[in-house]
């Protein structure tokens, strides 16, 4: 049976939903009620045994965050990520024998130490493994953190595998290139390039939520589309099967050089399963292939359905390839402003739900910031990545080099700051939002309208 595109995402609505709840009778009445109106038997089957399959797996997830051993532990512990700086200690996620644990690591000494580690590294720890308390345990599950590891001592470090050796040599250099640009620009290109925001003050940090930019620096499918766009010359002269297999190994190394957060897994999946469509010659319709990134993602690790970060790039993508090309289409008279204003506007609509709820508001002026900040943003990373590359092996060639990146970070970040400052108070940005949104269903009203107008005229190509 072959499932339409709607199918699909009713389909991966009923997953998430069902992970989220857990209960497996729970799971059987949404798949029931949501695939009812299709009227196929086979479709209410095959989501209710997705759905509680789901449920099931949630379950299983959620008791897998108890920890089979706690106490004293002296060995050999995998880095997870790189460490994360905090204004008084630094936070690092360890496997410690197949489990997860946080160090937070306190005192100066031993934060200059812990921040030298990176993802990948195999670091010999001697410390006590603790529980976490109930809030505690909520808010890391989606990163499978099952403790606390009180660190008393770490002495040898051992690189880790060849492909942490490879990705840890391109931060590096990204790392030695970034050093080359003044004040908080340097932190800045590494967010965008490769994701990389530990050392970003906490007032950039806030002035690029405030004007609805930090999606920027959160590696996303713009990012894998740019490493793609800039291998397509050498993967256009492959076979099929054998530029499949290099597209899908270059997106796998670009997830695990950007250490796999969640927003740059769903768009690696997204990527990977567009490329196997095409090499196969079926449809690639971009909301088929998200719901079907969402489910599988999410059966396959049901705790992403607690990461806002998830959450945030499921939205905007939906947003992106459903309301921006539709408010694009009746935004024809702005010209060459009507396709980034129908994807900004669609982006926001994608994320209002997720972004309301976590941090209380929707910027209005993002509109704006986002229109002025991607392209350029968009640029950077295009850019940042080579010359990034070759900047940090070659040090004499980064003041040239990095000379574009430079002015590419200022521009972004001015955007951020002035967006800050602009951004109005109390209830005006709601009234804002309720404006655009009026006008933009005018806008849709009047478009719709006018391409009834002309079908009924005769016109052979309707806007619609």
């Amino acid at each position: 049976m072959q499932l339409s595109d709607f199918g699909v995402v009713v389909l991966a609505i009923v997953v998430a939903v069902s992970v989220w709840a857990g209960e497996p009778l729970v799971a059987v009445a949404v798949a029931f009620a949501a695939t009812l109106p299709f009227r196929s038997v086979v479709l209410v089957a095959v989501a209710i045994v997705l759905a509680v399959g789901g449920a099931v797996r949630s379950d299983h997830s959620w008791d897998g965050l108890r920890p089979d051993q706690l106490g004293h532990f002296e060995g050999w512990v995998r880095l997870v990520d790189d460490p994360q700086p905090y204004p008084s200690s630094t936070r690092v996620i360890v496997d410690v024998d197949g489990e997860r644990y946080e160090i937070w690591s306190r005192g100066r000494a031993q934060q200059l130490r812990v921040r030298a580690w990176r993802g990948g590294q195999w670091i010999s720890v001697s410390g006590r493994r603790t529980e976490l308390d109930a809030q505690r345990a909520g808010r890391v599950a989606w990163q499978h953190v099952v403790g606390e590891f009180d660190l008393d001592w770490a002495s040898d470090v051992n690189e880790g595998g060849p492909i942490a050796v490879a990705s840890n040599r391109v931060r590096r250099a990204i790392e030695r290139a970034a050093t080359t640009l003044p004040d908080d620009d340097g932190a800045l290109f590494r967010g965008l390039v490769v994701g990389d925001d530990r050392d970003q003050p906490r007032a950039m940090i806030n002035r690029f939520r405030a004007s609805g930019l930090s999606h920027l620096t959160a590696v996303s499918g713009q990012n894998v589309a740019f490493v793609l766009a800039a291998c397509g010359p050498l993967l256009r002269r492959l076979r099929r099967w054998l530029r499949l297999g290099v597209t899908v190994g270059l997106i796998l190394w670009f997830v695990t050089l950007t250490r796999f957060e969640p927003s740059i897994v769903r768009a690696g999946t997204m990527a990977s399963l567009s490329a196997m469509a095409y090499a196969t010659g079926r449809e690639r319709a971009p909301i088929r292939i998200l719901a079907l990134a969402v489910l599988g993602l999410v059966l396959i690790d049901p705790l992403l359905v607690w990461s806002i970060g998830f959450w945030l790039s499921v939205g905007a993508t939906t947003g992106v390839i459903t309301v921006g090309p539709a408010l694009a289409k009746r935004f024809e008279a702005l010209g060459p402003f009507a396709l980034p204003l129908g994807i900004t506007l669609g982006a926001q609509a994608g994320v209002v739900i997720p972004v309301t709820l976590v941090f209380g508001r929707l910027p209005l002026v993002s509109i704006p910031a986002n229109l002025l900040a991607v392209p350029v943003a968009g640029a950077v990373m295009l850019y940042g990545m080579p010359a990034g590359l070759v900047a940090g092996w070659l040090p004499v060639t980064a003041p040239v080099l990095m000379a574009p990146a430079r002015l590419g970070t200022r521009w972004v970040d001015t955007v951020a700051l002035l967006g800050e400052r602009l951004e109005p108070g109390g209830v005006w940005p709601w009234v804002g939002w309720v404006v655009v949104v009026i006008v933009s269903v005018i806008c849709v009203a009047v478009g719709v309208r006018r391409g009834k107008n002309q079908t009924l005229h005769g016109d052979p190509s309707p806007d619609w």
